[in-house]
């Protein structure tokens, strides 16, 4: 007889069908009423696996009393109860590290693109700009200085990146990480007065919620460049249109925002501003891995107890 396992959501087709084929499964989402559902039935559940965009409250947890394993698609679990899960004994798994190096890459990208220009120029390329002028000086990257607001293992894929570009890279925490040759700053605001580039790259949840605020992109100032490809709540996200259109930040690369997937028209209408669909981690090959990873976590915990990263 096969587990039975709540689904609070659809995932990928992949995901998808090997749960399906894995267990007995209950989609939640298709459920009239899930809340009714979950009061009759929500105790027949050890394991449930979900989508990092949707929310896994304590109600949720509480609906669910013998649950004891939860795998979430996705690093990032910003939308779920950790304290709620784990005060009921929940083990609660992610997808972390398989797709570090897609979003290292696009950061670099988007910073490299706000920094030179590159969708401005294209775009004047298009328009048939070049036949009768040319676009302004724009900024160098390589040689700069990269501060990095988080420093796990996206943070530092990206500064593996930036020190590719002879640049100086310093980061913040709230402690130091051991073994490694970059520069702890305990203030972000120091780190931000003295970077050329900011990039956001730590978790999202009320602790970090518009850490980088107006302050924070005063001290960046204006000729500063700011990338977020963490969550889109870090960023105080009026400020930032705010010291954009005022000239006190000189861009920005985004690639998430504060209410996903609406963005200011503020935003869209600047140049020196460089948007993404939350895409960071959206390549073929980390997403394999991702799939891999939900199934493989719901597995060994089956097999062993233990799933194979916990958040």
């Amino acid at each position: 007889m096969t587990h039975r396992l709540l689904q609070i959501g659809p995932i990928t087709p992949a995901v998808d069908a090997r749960l399906a084929a894995e267990y007995t499964v209950h989609p939640l989402w298709k459920e009239p009423d899930p809340a009714a559902f979950l009061a009759q039935h929500g105790a027949e559940f050890e394991a449930a696996a979900t989508h990092l965009r949707l929310a896994c409250d304590a109600a949720l947890f509480a609906a669910v009393p013998n649950l004891k394993v939860l795998a979430n698609f996705g690093a990032g679990y910003d939308k779920i109860d950790i304290d709620a899960a784990h005060r009921q004994g929940v083990q609660v798994s992610n997808t972390p590290d398989v797709l570090n190096g897609c979003v290292a890459d696009l950061a670099m990208g988007l910073l490299i693109d706000v920094a030179r220009g590159l969708s401005t120029t294209d775009r004047f390329v298009r328009a048939g700009g070049w036949k009768t002028g040319q676009r302004p000086l724009m900024t160098r990257v390589h040689g700069k200085r990269l501060g990095l607001l988080g420093f796990g293992g996206i943070g530092q894929e990206i500064a593996r990146r930036g020190v590719g570009f002879g640049m100086t890279v310093r980061y913040h925490t709230r402690r130091p990480v051991a073994d490694t040759p970059h520069e702890h700053v305990e203030s972000l605001r120091d780190l931000a007065e003295w970077a050329d580039f900011l990039v956001v790259a730590c978790v999202g949840g009320a602790a970090t919620r518009h850490l980088v605020s107006a302050d924070i992109l005063d001290a960046l100032g204006l000729q500063g460049i700011l990338v977020n490809i963490a969550r889109g709540s870090v960023v105080d996200e009026a400020a930032l249109v705010a010291a954009l259109q005022e000239g006190r930040v000189g861009g920005a690369g985004l690639d998430v925002y504060e209410n996903e997937p609406n963005v200011p028209e503020s935003l869209l209408a600047m140049d020196q501003v460089v948007l993404m669909s939350h895409i960071a981690g959206f390549t073929r090959e980390s997403r394999a891995d991702m799939e891999a990873l939900v199934g493989d976590n719901l597995a060994a915990y089956f097999q062993t107890g233990k799933v194979l990263t916990p958040v």
